[in-house]
């Protein structure tokens, strides 16, 4: 779930819920203290150039500059890097309302494309944050550097896959680089990145775009001679090299910088939102790095502050200009003077997938964990009850498994999930008392099992909600473990069946103030569908409960007042590239569920539309899944997609169709992936992939 044009999947959250209020919601209840404001300078125009930058190896890759209009001759401009591979020309995504204010105040912004995606020349990387783009964003950053309108300083920022490749090229240590802004990304690519959520397979329908996307060839004239197709067209799915990296280890560790954060030594400005898969990166990060660090989370899923989703946005390019003034301008800006770490807290809502705003109020902190930060315990006793003190009365809680549990919970512990009582109902539920005072957390919740199963392989789920005197039931954060990853995701080991293990959850980190009057849950299970791939054996599961060492549940409380409370001004009104038009996003597309309670089966179908237009093309997308799985056998799982992007030219229409199909059994998966290119309707050219990969603790 990357990236902008897995903004397909993420951003286009933006479009679907257009028209976000935001002012009332930022301002609300704040007390006096300085708006971040700065400089806002006028609309003057912005000079856009397209350009090749040259490889060592004679590959050229596609850049655009934009760069003040009216400059002054012989002037010199720091440098600001966005390097991605979803085609800057014509992949749908729209930065130019953040170039121009880096640009408005005395920046060059370089959008590139990584190699043998969009303009770019050569052979498409084979994998994600591969070597070959790393070696070559070394290579981007040194030309910015050299460039005669160019201070010699370069700065990199991005959303989620830009985010990704500033931490990791940070982590290079290129010497121009001189400091970065990541925003909803994260330095752990197997737990936290979306092929292995919490250490278990997930396929959505990035997997999908990403498979397809890159092959486009080109832009404007889109040849389709053969040494382009057989370059892109035919390059090998990256889903099915993902699906068979099934535990941690040097695929993974190569490009993540988790544990390892010495190896950054230059400024790192984090941005992430409490409703984003990526958001776990932020609080470690500010705890690891001792370099310069700021850190920003909202309430939002995976989007820029100003068009956040859900709201209140905020303006912050007006906080990134003061970011990069500081460390690639030398201008001593008072930004690190401030708090390291700013948070929204997020009080109540109802459940409600559909909330433009979260109610809540920000907060700063100078270190993480925040100051005063205790840990609060409470013990899950066999009344199904959370409570204070360990029971001297042992219990033990069965659960039979139920695979096609989960839909509750998100798609990747995020966006805003609807009432969890269904998932619940399916669930070992443990409830506090009416709380006799408001209680505010920040930071990482943990569930403390004590657990068995029937079976060899388990998954277990805990998830925090909020339950309101009317009953509703709110989620807050959760997360899920691997059993077999219990002491290591690279040396995954079965279980023991009927064996009692120490199951520790750490669940993702959040912000919640609960009110008086409401109750804390913990609910528990073993699926988590359509998110995780259920593993395959029927089972039951059990949690023992009482005694010093049973089962518990760890909040990280917090005072309920911060030590400061920054005020945000409202975004700036948007600035469109010249020539682009949006017609929305897919995502959150349409999702319905289908039982068939005489089978125990159970179809989870997605579908999504976009649109984007530009002078030269117009391209639509068309995207579906359908997940499926059957409580009785729920080794026999699938899911099939299908992504179809049409480019409508002036003298002809091309359709470039990836259909992925996966299925499980015990032992393995069996994967399908089929490529075809129309021309005008009539099929030019056509690729089938397909393997078996044994399953590896999955």
């Amino acid at each position: 779930m990357h990236g902008d044009f897995s903004a397909t999947r993420r951003l286009a959250l933006g479009a679907v819920l257009a028209g976000v209020a935001a002012v009332a919601a930022v301002l609300a209840g704040l007390q006096a203290s300085p708006a971040r404001t700065g400089p806002n300078p006028a609309r003057t125009p912005i000079r856009t150039t397209k350009t090749w930058i040259p490889m060592p190896d004679g590959v050229r890759l596609a850049a655009t500059l934009y760069s003040p209009a009216d400059g002054k001759r012989g002037a010199k401009y720091p440098a600001i890097l966005e390097y991605l591979p979803y085609r800057k020309d014509d992949g749908g995504d729209d930065h130019y309302g953040i170039y121009a204010s880096f640009v408005r105040h005395g920046y060059v912004v370089a959008r590139v494309d990584i190699r043998g995606t969009g303009g770019s020349e050569g052979h498409p990387p084979d994998r994600e944050y591969s070597e070959t783009e790393q070696r070559d964003g070394e290579e981007v950053i040194g030309w910015l550097a050299r460039q005669s309108w160019s201070a010699g300083s370069v700065g990199m920022f991005g959303i989620s896959w830009g985010g990704f490749n500033s931490i990791q090229m940070a982590a290079r240590r290129p010497p121009a680089l001189k400091a970065i802004i990541a925003v909803d990304a994260t330095e752990d690519l197997f737990q936290d990145d979306i092929h292995f959520i919490d250490g278990q397979m997930h396929i959505d329908i990035f997997e999908l775009q990403m498979d397809v996307q890159p092959l486009i060839p080109p832009s404007p004239d889109y040849v389709l001679d053969e040494k382009v197709l057989a370059a892109r067209f035919d390059n090998p799915p990256w889903s099915l090299l993902y699906e068979k990296q099934q535990r941690g280890g040097p695929f993974w560790d190569r490009a993540s910088t988790i544990g390892r954060y010495d190896r950054i030594q230059i400024p790192v400005f984090l941005i992430g939102g409490w409703l984003d898969g990526y958001r776990d990166s932020v609080p470690r990060m500010v705890a690891g790095m001792k370099t310069p660090v700021k850190a920003l989370i909202g309430p939002w899923n995976h989007s820029f502050p100003h068009d956040a989703v859900p709201g209140p946005e905020i303006e912050w390019r007006r906080d990134a200009v003061r970011w990069w003034d500081q460390w690639l301008k030398g201008r001593d800006t008072g930004i690190m003077e401030e708090p390291r770490v700013t948070v929204y807290m997020r009080q109540w809502h109802p459940p409600d997938p559909n909330l433009e705003n979260i109610p809540g109020e920000w907060r700063s902190e100078q270190t993480w964990p925040p100051a005063g930060t205790r840990e609060v315990t409470w013990h899950l006793d066999g009344d199904h009850r959370l409570v204070d003190a360990a029971g001297a009365t042992t219990a033990v809680h069965e659960l039979k498994y139920v695979p096609s549990v989960g839909l509750e919970a998100g798609f990747w512990w995020g966006e805003i999930a609807p009432d969890q009582r269904p998932a619940d109902a399916y669930s070992l539920v443990y409830d506090s008392a009416p709380l006799p005072e408001e209680i505010a957390i920040l930071g990482f919740p943990r569930a403390l099992l004590k657990a068995s199963a029937s079976a060899p392989l388990a998954h277990w789920f805990a998830r925090l909600s909020d339950v309101a005197p009317d009953g509703s039931v709110t989620q807050i954060t959760g997360a899920g473990l691997n059993g077999a990853h219990r002491l290591s995701d690279r040396d995954p080991e079965p279980l023991e069946p009927g064996r009692v293990y120490p199951i520790d959850i750490e669940m993702h980190v959040t912000s919640w103030i609960f009110p008086k009057g409401h109750r804390i849950r913990l609910a528990v299970n073993n699926a988590c569908f359509p998110m995780n791939w259920p593993t395959p054996y029927p089972m039951t599961t059990t949690l023992r409960l009482g005694g010093v060492d049973g089962s518990r549940l760890v909040l990280p409380v917090v005072p309920r007042q911060g030590p400061s409370r920054p005020v945000f001004a409202p975004p700036d009104p948007d600035e469109p590239a010249p020539g682009y038009k949006s017609g929305g996003g897919s995502w959150p597309g349409n999702f319905s569920t289908h039982r068939d309670v005489v089978k125990s089966a159970t179809r989870i179908e997605w579908s999504g539309t976009s649109s984007t237009e530009y002078p030269f093309v117009r391209s639509t997308d068309a995207e579906n899944l359908t997940y499926e799985v059957s409580d009785a056998d729920p080794a026999h799982a699938a899911i099939h997609g299908a992504v179809e992007t049409t480019l409508t030219l002036k003298d002809r229409v091309l359709t470039f169709r990836g259909a992925l199909e996966i299925t499980s059994d015990e032992k393995a998966f069996h994967y399908r992936h089929r490529r075809v290119l129309l021309r005008d309707g009539t099929q030019i050219r056509e690729k089938v992939w397909e393997d078996t990969i044994p399953r590896d603790h999955q």
